[in-house]
C-alpha cells in the first residue's frame, strides 16, 4: 500500500469522523471505490486522466462536507494541475506495411471465391421467385373453384340454419319466464350494491374533505403570523430569522439522490449527522433551540420545510452543490 499524502490523511479522516465507509462514499458520489483510494493513498495513476483528479476530488470534498477551495488552496502541491496532458505516443505511430498480420493474406484468398458464391446466390433468388409465382397461380385456381361450389353449400347452410332457428325458438319461449325472474332479481342486487358504494365513497369524501379544512385552518393559525426572513448571504452559506411562531420545526427531504446532512443547534451538539437516503425525510422539532445549522452536502432534489411550510433554498442547486442553511430562532411570546 503507497504512503498516505498530507491531503489523502486529511480526507480518510475527515470520512472517518463522519461514519463513512468507502462504500458508502461511492453511493453518495457515484466514483468507484478504486478511485477514492487512490485519491487518498495519493495514488493519481490508477485514474483516467489529470482532468478526472481534480474533478473527482473536488466531488469527494463536497459530499463530506468540506469547502472544495480551501482544498485546493491548501494543498495544491499534492494536487496535479491539468494544464497539459500527456499523449499516448502510440497514438501518432503508423504502422507500416511490414507490420500488418500475416493472417490477412487468407483474407485475400476469399476473394477470390467471390465471383463464385455470387452467381450461386443469384440462381437460388431465380429459383424462390419461380416458386412464388407458381404458388400464385394454384392459389387463384383453388379461389376460382370455391367460388362455383358456393351457392350448393350457401342453400343446404340456410335450410340448416332455419330448422335451427325454429328449435331454439322452443326453447326459448320455455325458458324466458325463468329467465327474466332472474335477471330482474340480479338487477335489483346490483342495484342496491351500486347505491350502498356510491353512499360509502360520498361520506368518506366529506370526511377527507373535513379534515382537509381542518388541517389547512390549524395550519394557517399556526403560520399566519410567521416570518422567515434572510438575514445574510455569503459564499455557500447563508441565515435566515424565524419569527412571529410559537414552534420550530424542521422538516429535510431528500428526492434525488442521498446526501450528507449535518443538523446541529448554535451550540455545536449535532441532532443528525449521517447520510440522508434518497426519498428519506427527516423531522426536527428545534423549539426550544435558538438557532440551527443545516449543512446539506449535495443540494439537489433536497426540500426544506419549516413549520410545515415550505422554504426555498439560498442558492441554485445547480450551481452551488453544497449549502450552509443557519436558522435564528425568536419565539412569539419572547417578542
Amino acid at each position: 500500500m503507497l504512503a498516505l499524502t498530507e491531503l489523502g490523511q486529511r480526507l480518510r479522516q475527515e470520512r472517518e469522523s463522519k461514519g463513512l465507509s468507502l462504500e458508502d462514499l461511492q453511493k453518495l458520489t457515484k466514483i468507484q471505490k478504486r478511485y477514492l483510494l487512490g485519491i487518498e493513498e495519493g495514488n493519481y495513476e490508477v485514474m483516467p486522466g489529470k482532468f478526472y483528479v481534480r474533478a473527482f476530488i473536488k466531488q469527494y470534498c463536497e459530499a463530506i462536507g468540506l469547502d472544495t477551495d480551501a482544498i485546493f488552496e491548501e494543498y495544491k502541491s499534492d494536487i496535479p494541475s491539468t494544464q497539459t496532458e500527456d499523449m499516448p505516443q502510440q497514438l501518432s505511430r503508423v504502422r507500416s506495411r511490414k507490420e500488418i498480420p500475416q493472417h490477412t493474406k487468407g483474407v485475400s484468398k476469399a476473394y477470390d471465391y467471390l465471383p463464385t458464391v455470387l452467381v450461386v446466390a443469384g440462381v437460388v433468388v431465380v429459383g424462390i421467385i419461380i416458386w412464388v409465382i407458381a404458388q400464385n397461380i394454384v392459389s387463384d385456381k383453388n379461389k376460382e373453384q370455391a367460388n362455383q361450389e358456393a351457392p350448393n353449400s350457401e342453400v343446404q347452410q340456410s335450410n340448416t340454419q332455419e330448422e335451427t332457428n325454429e328449435t331454439t325458438a322452443k326453447n326459448d319461449n320455455s325458458t324466458s319466464e325463468d329467465d327474466q325472474s332472474a335477471a330482474d332479481k340480479k338487477e335489483k342486487e346490483k342495484a342496491a350494491k351500486e347505491k350502498a358504494e356510491k353512499e360509502k365513497a360520498a361520506k368518506e369524501k366529506a370526511e377527507k374533505e373535513k379534515a382537509e379544512k381542518e388541517k389547512a385552518e390549524k395550519e394557517k393559525k399556526d403560520s399566519g403570523k410567521q416570518e422567515y426572513k434572510e438575514v445574510q448571504k455569503t459564499g455557500r452559506s447563508a441565515t435566515y430569522a424565524l419569527s412571529g411562531t410559537d414552534a420550530f420545526n424542521l422538516e429535510v427531504t431528500s428526492t434525488q439522490a442521498d446526501t450528507w446532512l449535518d443538523v446541529k443547534n448554535g451550540k455545536g451538539n449535532a441532532f443528525f449527522s449521517s447520510i440522508l437516503k434518497k426519498g428519506e425525510t427527516k423531522e426536527f422539532d428545534l423549539t426550544k433551540e435558538t438557532e440551527a445549522r443545516v449543512n446539506i452536502g449535495y443540494s439537489p432534489g433536497v426540500e426544506l420545510k419549516v413549520n410545515g411550510k415550505a422554504v426555498n433554498l439560498p442558492f441554485d442547486s445547480s450551481k452551488q452543490v453544497r449549502q450552509v442553511v443557519t436558522i435564528q430562532y425568536q419565539p412569539a411570546e419572547a417578542q
